[in-house]
């Protein structure tokens, strides 16, 4: 290892021990006041990502990461466990999923790796293989996820075509229920998440990442929108759809020119 790696992660716990110690603010929180920052943090680092702004991206990483030194400092404090302890499980546990790195095991391809891996936490002791997904994470994350898993045990369609029939399946049941004038926004509510967990799945099956998806037409949206209101001459609610409209077919024409909405 370099070592310049292990110097400057020393520095940085000192800098944290340091912190707790003597700052007023750092002494006050617990795990429980970190939670929402730490969330706030991770999707600091999730728009640095999204836009591949790396200078960005190391500076949440470093956020992140000082984090995790917080927490791990308040459990020391605690006698829960220390900060080497935390480390060394890690290590353990990395070790113990990936036999065909640390040990004997030949596995040949990405998804068996996969699939081995959610053998391995089963065997720990995990009682659901969608037991490790946690309830907290987004709709459209934890339904990939959630899907993922499933396949990982065989729980998955044989082609793309079949996960397309089942998106019109339920886009049907969709239109049905909505031009059903008896039908309670529970029910219509219902069926609008089968729609969007079936082309979840779709966009899976076809490797796609759906959020991230999502995240570049909300980024599309709003450097759109955005135009139109630059260029309006005059406010918004004076101006009617057609002539928004012309603004935002200019705003397109210019995402062809904009890095940001290339395609990979």
């Amino acid at each position: 290892m370099n070592p310049e790696y292990a110097q400057a992660f020393v520095q940085l716990v000192e800098v944290m021990d340091t912190l707790r110690a003597e700052c007023p603010w750092d002494k006050k929180q617990t795990i429980h006041t970190l939670s929402n920052l730490t969330v706030e943090e991770v999707y600091e680092l999730i728009d640095g990502i999204s836009m591949e702004d790396w200078p960005n991206i190391r500076e949440e990483l470093g956020d992140v990461l000082l984090h995790i030194l917080f927490y791990s400092k308040i459990a020391s404090e605690k006698k829960q466990f220390s900060l080497s302890e935390m480390l060394l499980a890690q290590v353990d546990k990395l070790k113990r999923r990936h036999p065909h790195i640390y040990g004997d095991l030949k596995l040949d391809d990405e998804e068996a790796v996969k699939k081995n891996w959610e053998k391995i936490k089963l065997a720990e002791g995990k009682k659901s293989v969608l037991g490790g997904v946690p309830r907290s994470l987004t709709a459209v994350i934890k339904a990939y996820r959630m899907q993922e898993k499933a396949a990982q045990v065989g729980f998955e369609w044989k082609n793309s075509e079949d996960v397309w029939a089942k998106v019109e399946e339920e886009m049907q049941e969709l239109h049905e229920v909505m031009e059903d004038p008896t039908a309670s926004i529970e029910r219509k509510t219902e069926e609008m998440g089968d729609v969007l967990f079936s082309l979840i799945n779709y966009a899976r099956f076809n490797k796609i990442d759906p959020e991230q998806a999502l995240q570049k037409v909300n980024q599309k949206f709003k450097s759109r929108f955005e135009y139109i209101e630059e260029h309006a001459d005059r406010p918004l609610p004076d101006m009617t759809l057609e002539e928004m409209d012309a603004l935002w077919n200019e705003a397109k024409g210019k995402d062809l020119k904009d890095s940001r909405f290339a395609s990979p």
